[in-house]
């Protein structure tokens, strides 16, 4: 079994959701060396999160972040404030999504399906990059 670990970094974003596949992948080019195995993608932070969705319609993005701020409303009476009104609903939506995703690789590429796309969701309005673990097992 070969293992491989790279910390990846992303230029910081605005908030929304970005699809992140294409910069994982050119990050990640040992993908090439495995045959059958999987990739853990672990996002260190608690102000962001990671998901897997449609990666064709704009649109999708958009609803995704509309649906998102209204599950979780900047001015409901947080009492974790200091870092602005949009930290502690940003630490909420990092854990309704989670931060971290297990994708299968096959013959050197993501196993993903034909709409399947990485985002990151950027849930502050104001980040810095962001970094995400990976780690690649298999033969």
């Amino acid at each position: 079994m070969k293992i491989v670990q790279k910390l990846i970094t992303l230029p910081a974003k605005p908030r929304g959701f970005h699809l992140i596949t294409d910069h994982i992948v050119k990050a990640l080019p040992e993908l090439e060396g495995f045959e059958a195995g999987l990739c853990h993608l672990f996002l260190l932070h608690t102000s962001a999160s990671l998901t897997i969705n449609e990666n064709a319609d704009p649109s999708v993005r958009a609803d995704f972040l509309k649906f998102t701020d209204y599950l979780v409303p900047e001015d409901f009476p947080f009492s974790h404030t200091l870092e602005g009104s949009d930290d502690m609903p940003a630490h909420i939506k990092s854990s309704l999504y989670g931060n971290f995703l297990t994708i299968p690789v096959n013959q050197g590429r993501f196993v993903l399906g034909v709409w399947q796309g990485i985002y990151l969701c950027e849930h502050r309005d104001f980040s810095s990059n962001r970094k995400i673990y990976a780690t690649v097992m298999g033969e």
